[in-house]
């Protein structure tokens, strides 16, 4: 019976390592036929290229002599930017004006673009594009995430992270944004400045928010020189009455301890609060000077604007690339026709 089982078993290991030799073998050829066809794809695109190479040379060609002549003609364009930071949750009204006047520029609707942005016609019909983009790096977010924070209570902290903070963060909820403004006239984008932060300035929602905020730090502010004018003769009161506690220890040799801690511990307690208090007027006078204005302009506009000269806007270098890539699907189209006519025979 042993010499028979042992027989089973042998046969059926040998069947076993069959198996795995015979998966290996198609893992091994289903491996090289994948290389194989990518080397013959290959092989038929350079030849594809080698065939037609003439055509692609001929409407490179006509690309680039049609764009060196388009770029001739062609006004040049200055783009000039802004760095503001909205206060008072005005950054998404800021981004709809910014995009109405996109449209605008687009559409070719100068007057309507004059009359929303009070610059004359003549400016109006230079500009070509405004847009606006955010801008925040590392530091910021996490600043931004600690200043976030601050503002929950101890339940919510628990359920909201650095991550889920990340991941819901979008173009709204940076500090800073650009505005930019592109014009065949370079001076255009200054005209618009007062504008467009007028714009937002003379919102009567915003108008109600600031004056808000203003009289919410006065108020703080005056009660802040109040408690600091109360702390000031808190001290002298004990300054008055160590002296007097001095003059009668001259004259009697009992001194009690347990009112003298005391004392001293108010006193303690007093530079505390003085100093917190004090630290409490630097925040204000920094939130006071952050929210002058419902914009603050971080960066104005230059009186000129620069020069857009990047190699990949210029259409020498757009309409050679574009018409070898028109060249190049006409002439796949036309293969595949003729491969779909011969289909059959």
């Amino acid at each position: 019976m042993s010499s028979k089982e042992n027989t089973s078993e042998e046969i059926d290991l040998g069947q076993l390592f069959k198996l795995i030799g015979d998966g290996f073998n198609r893992l091994f050829t289903f491996i090289v036929n994948i290389f194989k066809g990518i080397f013959h794809s290959i092989i038929l695109f350079l030849q594809f290229i080698r065939r037609h190479f003439l055509k692609f040379a001929i409407a490179g060609c006509v690309g680039l002599v049609t764009g060196w002549y388009w770029d001739s003609i062609s006004e040049p364009i200055y783009g000039s930017s802004m760095i503001v930071e909205p206060n008072f949750n005005s950054v998404q009204q800021l981004y709809n004006n910014i995009e109405f006047y996109n449209e605008l520029a687009i559409k070719r609707e100068s007057k309507a673009l004059a009359q929303a942005l009070s610059i004359p016609d003549s400016f109006a019909l230079t500009i070509k594009k405004i847009k606006i983009e955010s801008f925040s790096d590392k530091t910021q977010k996490i600043r931004q995430f600690s200043e976030f924070i601050q503002e929950l209570d101890t339940v919510s902290r628990k359920l909201v992270d650095y991550e889920d903070y990340l991941n819901n963060f979008n173009d709204i909820n940076a500090k800073f944004h650009r505005i930019q403004i592109e014009a065949t006239n370079p001076i255009a984008a200054k005209k618009c400045q007062k504008t467009i932060v007028r714009s937002i300035e003379n919102n009567e929602y915003f108008l109600l928010q600031k004056n808000v905020n203003d009289v919410n730090i006065a108020l703080r502010d005056s009660l802040i020189e109040k408690q600091l004018i109360e702390i000031d003769s808190l001290q002298d009161f004990y300054k008055k009455i160590k002296i007097l506690e001095a003059n009668k220890s001259v004259s009697s040799t009992s001194i009690n301890l347990a009112k003298e801690s005391s004392s001293s511990a108010s006193e303690i307690d007093l530079l505390v609060q003085s100093k917190l208090l004090k630290e409490e007027k630097v925040r204000l006078n920094n939130l006071k000077a952050n929210t002058k204005s419902t914009i603050n302009v971080i960066s104005d506009f230059p009186e000129k604007g620069a020069l857009i000269n990047d190699l990949v806007t210029q259409k020498k270098v757009l309409l050679p690339i574009a018409f070898i890539v028109l060249t190049f699907i006409a002439l796949i189209l036309l293969s595949i026709n003729k491969y779909l006519k011969e289909y059959n025979k």
